[in-house]
């Protein structure tokens, strides 16, 4: 795309979307899932243990990124950091555990926020995990602590903190599917009120189980997928050609616990897990074709990608069914290695990217904060979304000087970070492991288990995608220089460019 082209599309996308005569602000959706590897999705490759027809029908209309990254290894941080723009630790590492409160503080910036603010319709869909007040519904005399039995709460009450203040119009979901409360909440109300408390959870399709705590009688973990997809369907469907949206449904797959309904039994080569992604993705192809039936497709953004890498259990199945997850690269979930925060990254926009076009660019989950805004025409303020760089250059195939991020930083837990910056990636700390790896995963791959004694690690992926070869002592000036530059991140520092 031309530059004069491309300063004409800015400008038509800044104008309302009811304004007479003007080119209406697209749609966005953005379907999100958990704990699935880059390696996940066939991307049109028959010989692929885990077909994905519907994602390959969506990356063959749009962009695919190989080097797209979450924020975190982790799903909290991770959800924080791309409704935000600002990389979660900035604030915090873990995760919002069972009843725990909101990681927002009040009138942040979001992406929800700012899509209400131009206009946008907005629905929130699935897996919250971002927390609420739940200490609005406790009953009086109950220790905060004491979250296990249903006759703790008073389950009629709203409670506050939750999606609809967070720049959503509309909530449907589960809060989380292996976290307590077991139950339907709608907008901040419960649809089904848990009446019995679940101690274990019954035997599941796949592996993993739920914790203990309030479950609704009704409440099974099958439902999930099929029913919050069903409801992003049914609220696409309402929508008017008057008023852009933004949909963000995420999934609750293909995480622990593995729970594919029974027709997608057997339907991969990779045991209960493939049977589950490919579950999902029958329901990315759900809300692709209805929003080619209300004729919203060749106005809409559509992004796939996910919170973090596959969970630990890719050691089994690279064993079991000859399956990695990561694809060429190192580390799960929880890592800081590739494999933790690497993921598949697809954008399909019709007439703005080349359909079927792809890139090696490193882009971020947080790089949706300052893209969505130059499209639709806010100007963020110098706090808001500071480490969002615009991805629109690299989406519509216009010139920019590249690499796009200076560098990015990578993180799960406290203490313990990466920085990416261009094929290099500095770990600085003695491993880049979260858990232990498996052995036979090492002998598979040929890798070395770093750990003690080592100051940190230095690796260049363009040639050791898999890092297996810590040249960390031969380059002693880059560790300081990149060193330096994490510190500088880490203390304040805001990694995309300074509007002013």
């Amino acid at each position: 795309m031309h530059t004069a082209r491309l300063l004409i599309v800015s400008f038509l996308l800044s104008l309302s979307a009811t304004s007479p005569g003007a080119e209406p602000r697209p749609n966005v959706v953005i379907l999100y899932a958990d704990d699935m590897g880059v390696a996940d999705v066939s991307y049109g490759d028959a010989e692929a243990k885990i077909q994905t027809p519907h994602l390959d029908r969506l990356a063959a209309g749009g962009m695919t990124f190989s080097d797209g990254h979450s924020s975190s290894g982790i799903c909290t941080p991770s959800r924080f950091a791309m409704l935000t723009g600002m990389h979660h630790w900035r604030r915090f590492h873990g995760i919002v555990g069972a009843f725990g409160g909101t990681v927002f503080e009040d009138g942040e910036y979001t992406i929800g926020g700012m899509f209400q603010e131009k206009g946008y319709r907005t629905g929130c869909f699935g897996k919250w995990h971002l927390g609420w007040d739940f200490e609005a519904i406790r009953k009086p005399g109950v220790a905060k602590n004491d979250w296990i039995d249903a006759e703790n709460y008073d389950w009629t009450k709203p409670f506050p903190g939750g999606p609809l203040e967070r720049g959503f119009d509309h909530y449907f979901g589960d809060g989380t599917i292996n976290f307590p409360p077991y139950c339907w909440i709608e907008g901040d109300r419960f649809l089904t009120i848990p009446t019995r408390r679940v101690i274990k959870s019954e035997p599941l399709a796949g592996a993993g189980s739920f914790r203990p705590g309030p479950m609704a009688e009704s409440w099974s973990p099958y439902d999930i997928l099929p029913t919050i997809t069903e409801k992003t369907v049914e609220w696409i469907g309402e929508q008017s050609a008057d008023q852009p949206f933004f949909a963000y449904l995420a999934f609750n797959s293909p995480h622990y616990p593995i729970v594919p309904n029974k027709p997608y039994h057997g339907k991969s080569g990779a045991g209960f897990y493939g049977d589950f992604v490919i579950e999902t993705d029958a329901m990315v192809g759900q809300v692709l074709d209805a929003l080619e039936e209300h004729g919203f497709a060749e106005n809409t953004i559509v992004i796939f990608t996910a919170d973090n890498g596959a969970e630990t259990h890719a050691f089994e199945r690279l064993e079991e069914y000859d399956q990695w997850s990561s694809g060429p690269y190192r580390g799960l979930k929880r890592d800081i290695y590739e494999g933790g925060h690497r993921v598949p990254f697809i954008v399909r926009w019709p007439g703005q990217i080349e359909a079927g076009s792809q890139s090696d660019e490193v882009v971020s989950q947080v790089d949706f904060a300052a893209t969505f805004a130059e499209i639709v025409g806010y100007d963020l303020k110098s706090e808001e979304a500071i480490d969002s760089y615009n991805l629109l250059p690299v989406l519509t195939g216009e010139e920019y000087q590249r690499p796009l991020r200076h560098a990015t930083v990578q993180n799960t837990n406290a203490g313990k970070y990466a920085l990416r910056q261009g094929d290099w990636v500095l770990i600085d700390a003695p491993t880049g492991a979260s858990k232990k790896e498996s052995a036979k995963y090492l002998e598979y791959f040929g890798l070395e288990a770093y750990g003690k004694g080592h100051q940190g690690l230095l690796f260049n992926l363009k040639e050791d995608p898999r890092q297996s070869k810590n040249v960390y002592a031969e380059h002693p000036e880059k560790v300081e220089a990149m060193r330096a530059l994490l510190k500088r991140y880490t203390s304040g520092e805001r990694c995309a460019p300074d509007r002013g």
